[in-house]
């Protein structure tokens, strides 16, 4: 049986019993439960949950699993007109979610931003006949479940198929991955960025931490370098982790005064 992580949502590799321990709840960006380390199945999970499928902008659709689960992501399926792909992923994979997604002719492959969204990725992969799923080689050890499907690339960008780029901007992980469609917001361009740049409430602007639960922030170097990377691209749009965390428009100018902030703040440039 393939446990999963009731906190992170991780699936884990098959076992007759549950795993002792989640390495990645206990890695210090992360927590373990207030009542201890516990664990679920994806039968489980289909009987009291669902997912809620939306459409985020022409081509885009986003997946949130209701009642939230684990962290609480959505996962994202971008169409373009050399196939589909499944930006970052949730634990929650059924039948209606497999259906709705083969109505918008299937998916090509699978990129996830970091290890807290590995969830079920196999199961999805395997769903949608073993299409690749691509993560950067960096953060190989949080790989929870391996598998055939996985393929890891290094460097600093990876090409896909129509015109989307994977750009490593490190931060949160060491493999921080963005995800750059150039075709999005009517042909502005758009990120995909996970949690690697976060939206926030205030959806003028962004931030970064490298622990967001522990509130741990990151370095004015690593908020720099998450700049460094993103700037060579054109973007308008950021769509971010979570339901509604979306800026919708003149995203290239947020993250440059988002950053500055950040840095100013960190650095004890500006005081409270």
């Amino acid at each position: 049986m393939n446990f999963i992580c009731i906190t992170c949502g991780t699936q884990f590799v098959d076992s007759a019993s549950p795993p002792v321990r989640c390495p990645i709840c206990e890695d210090e960006r992360q927590y373990v439960g207030l009542e201890g380390q516990k664990w679920t199945t994806l039968d489980e999970l289909r009987r009291d949950r669902h997912n809620r499928i939306q459409q985020e902008q022409p081509d885009l659709t986003s997946i949130v699993t209701e009642p939230k689960f684990g962290i609480g992501e959505r996962a994202f399926v971008l169409q373009t007109g050399h196939g589909n792909l499944l930006w970052d992923c949730i634990s929650l994979i059924d039948d209606a979610t497999v259906a709705h997604i083969r109505g918008l002719g299937g998916l090509h492959a699978v990129a996830i931003s970091h290890p807290h969204y590995y969830t079920s990725m196999v199961e999805w992969s395997r769903a949608f006949d073993n299409v690749p799923i691509y993560l950067h080689e960096a953060d190989r050890e949080w790989v929870m479940r391996p598998d055939d499907s996985i393929t890891f690339w290094d460097g600093e960008t990876k090409a896909l198929f129509g015109e989307l780029m994977l750009v490593r901007a490190g931060g949160h992980f060491a493999g921080g991955t963005i995800l750059h469609w150039p075709a999005g917001a009517g042909g502005k361009g758009a990120l995909l960025s996970g949690d690697i740049i976060q939206v926030v409430p205030d959806r003028r602007w962004v931030s970064f931490m490298y622990s967001y639960p522990n509130y741990i922030p990151l370095s004015a170097t690593g908020v720099q370098q998450i700049q460094r990377a993103v700037e060579p691209f054109a973007f308008d749009r950021i769509y971010g982790a979570f339901p509604g965390m979306t800026v919708q428009a003149d995203g290239k100018a947020a993250l440059r005064r988002s950053v500055d902030r950040y840095v100013a703040f960190i650095s004890g440039l500006r005081a409270v």
